[in-house]
Parts: C-alpha cells; sequence; structure tokens
C-alpha cells in the first residue's frame, strides 16, 4: 500500500492522541486506587522491581537465570491475583489499573514489528476517504451504483455503435483501471457532452484508487487553475502556504481527477499552467484523468500544440455517448 504523508502525518497523530488520552485515564486510575487502596501500589511496585530483576538477570546470561525468570514468574502471577482480589473487593474491575489500548495489537504504536498494523490501515483509508469525499460525492457515486439503463441501445452511425455498448465498453475499462491501479497505469482522457456519467466514473475510480490507499486528488479545472494564479500573484499573502501546497498536492498525487477541463478562463498564463501541470506529472510519473464537455477539435483550437500532444499521445480517450442523465432523470421524476 502507498501512503499520502500529509495525510499518514495525520493518521499517527490521531493514533498518538488516542494514546495520550488512554495514558490520561489509566493516570487517573491508578491515582485513585492507590488512594482508597494503597496496597495495590504496593503490589504493583513489587511487580515492577521483579520485572527489572529479570532484565538484568537476561543481560547477565548466568547459569541459573532461567529458575530465577521461573520463579520471578510465579511470584508475579501471585501478585496479580492478589491485585485482582483486592481490586474487586474493592468495587473496581480486575483489570482496572491494567494499560488501556484502543489497538492491543500495536499497544497504540500503529506498527507492529516495524509495518503498518491494521488499525493504521483503516483509519488511513477512513481519512483518505474523508478527504476525497469534501469535494468528491464518492459515497453515493461508485461502480455499484451506475447505471446503464439510461442510455439507448439504438445504433449511433456518428460512433458506429449504439451509446449503450459503448458506456458498457468504458464502464469495464474504469472499473477495470481502478481495481488494477498502480504506478504503471495509463492516463485517461473522459471526452463527451454533459451529464454522461464522466464525473460519475472518475468519482468512482477515485473511491476504489484511494480505498487501495493511493493519494487521489480531485479538483476542477477552474479551481487548479485559480491555484496557480494565486501562487504566482500573491506569493506574499496570508494564504501563500496554503496554496503552495495544494499545487504540491495537484503535482505529487498518484492519481489526479481534473474535472471539466474547458471550463476555465483561457489565458496566456492559464494555457502555460496546465501545460506545466500535464507535463510535471507526467515525468514525475503521477496518473491523471481528465474529463471534459470539449471534442477533438475543440481541445484543438482551444489549446496549444504542446498540450493537446500531450493529450493524445500520453493519454488513453474514452467517448462517452448518450442523452444528458439529469435531463432524462428529470423527465422520469427522479432525482
Amino acid at each position: 500500500m502507498a501512503y499520502d504523508g500529509k495525510i499518514l502525518a495525520r493518521v499517527r497523530d490521531i493514533i498518538a492522541e488516542r494514546k495520550n488520552d488512554n495514558v490520561s485515564e489509566l493516570n487517573l486510575r491508578r491515582a485513585e486506587v492507590f488512594a482508597r487502596i494503597p496496597a495495590v501500589m504496593e503490589i504493583e511496585a513489587e511487580i515492577t522491581g521483579l520485572m527489572a530483576g529479570i532484565a538484568t538477570a537476561a543481560l547477565n546470561k548466568s547459569a541459573d537465570a532461567g529458575e530465577y525468570v521461573a520463579q520471578v514468574k510465579a511470584k508475579c502471577e501471585a501478585l496479580l491475583e492478589r491485585r485482582s482480589e483486592l481490586l474487586k473487593a474493592g468495587g473496581y474491575p480486575e483489570n482496572y489499573t491494567d494499560e488501556i489500548f484502543d489497538c492491543p495489537l500495536c499497544r497504540d504504536s500503529g506498527y507492529v514489528l516495524g509495518k503498518p498494523c491494521s488499525c493504521l490501515k483503516a483509519l488511513y483509508q477512513a481519512e483518505a476517504a474523508r478527504e476525497l469525499s469534501q469535494m468528491l460525492n464518492i459515497s453515493g457515486q461508485c461502480f455499484e451504483a451506475f447505471d446503464l439503463s439510461y442510455y439507448d441501445e439504438i445504433y449511433d452511425p456518428a460512433w458506429h455503435d449504439s451509446p449503450k455498448a459503448m458506456m458498457s465498453c468504458a464502464f469495464n475499462i474504469c472499473r477495470d483501471y481502478a481495481a488494477d491501479f498502480r504506478p504503471s497505469s495509463v492516463n485517461l482522457l473522459f471526452r463527451g457532452g454533459t451529464g454522461l456519467g464522466k464525473t460519475f466514473l472518475a468519482a468512482s475510480i477515485a473511491k476504489v484508487v484511494s480505498e487501495k490507499g493511493f493519494s487521489v486528488v480531485y479538483d476542477t479545472a477552474v479551481s487548479v487553475m485559480e491555484a496557480f494564479e494565486l501562487q504566482k500573484f500573491d506569493r506574499g499573502g496570508e494564504s501563500a502556504a496554503e496554496i503552495a501546497s495544494r499545487i504540491r498536492r495537484y503535482l505529487d498525487c498518484k492519481l489526479l481527477i481534473l474535472d471539466d477541463l474547458g471550463t476555465e478562463m483561457t489565458t496566456s498564463f492559464t494555457q502555460s499552467a496546465l501545460y506545466s501541470l500535464i507535463n510535471g506529472r507526467l515525468l514525475s510519473g503521477g496518473k491523471t484523468i481528465i474529463t471534459t464537455n470539449l471534442s477533438e477539435e475543440e481541445l484543438r483550437r482551444r489549446y496549444t500544440p504542446q498540450t493537446v500532444s500531450r493529450l493524445e499521445g500520453e493519454y488513453i480517450a474514452l467517448n462517452f455517448a448518450g442523452k444528458d442523465i439529469r435531463a432524462i432523470k428529470r423527465e422520469r421524476g427522479l432525482k
């Protein structure tokens, strides 16, 4: 599993906070019990001393170390049994003063034998999904919810196939792409009119790829170009560090979904910024999915030859066909 450094750092902070909370709770419990039942404190101090003796014996590797360890183990078990009796007599659970862990596997460290614990992996996936869902509806938009019944089965001579057959093919390609996503995956260009499912399938891919542990960033072309403009013209502003962080994420994430290419203002600066983004990700090996309502000819008219060359030479184009699904839903009285 590949990890996004920013999300992983946040996950580690969450685990550390949980550990600190548990330590604070344990200290409160022990202070309460030791004040009411001093014998429990004496027992735990004696156990600590015995365990220290075991460590010393292990280091010395003396001939009778094994016998000594067995004797200490027996003493500790007797002391623990006595402690349990005292706690229960005082109205406490017998493990009330034991260490507290949210995850007993890693003891709230996040790692087991140097490898990420299952608790860290689960928390990472939840945080990655939460961050992605702030801009993209990855809960409602998933492969299981994609409905091919909205696409006509009537042959379209312009495409030499029916919209349903074309979209069935696009769906299978997207599903396989998400399931097999890796650093060697290709880049995808979704082309087609409004309301044909481009963002839906991009979101479906994002959900699966994110759950596999890869860093996924989604944003619209308008928002991305706005960030590049802010970085250029507001370098000394209060939000400069935040904007720089956004740009780094666009460039460094494993999968970038650039939605609605063609809706941004076309200026010499945005042309340059777009080329830098696309070319920079190609050079770094990051994968990109671009969605656009523009046709092949419109892309060529709107963008520089350098940008179009990258799109045509380094991206696999998927054409989306059919009628606007949102309009169909309105006709059927659906939301």
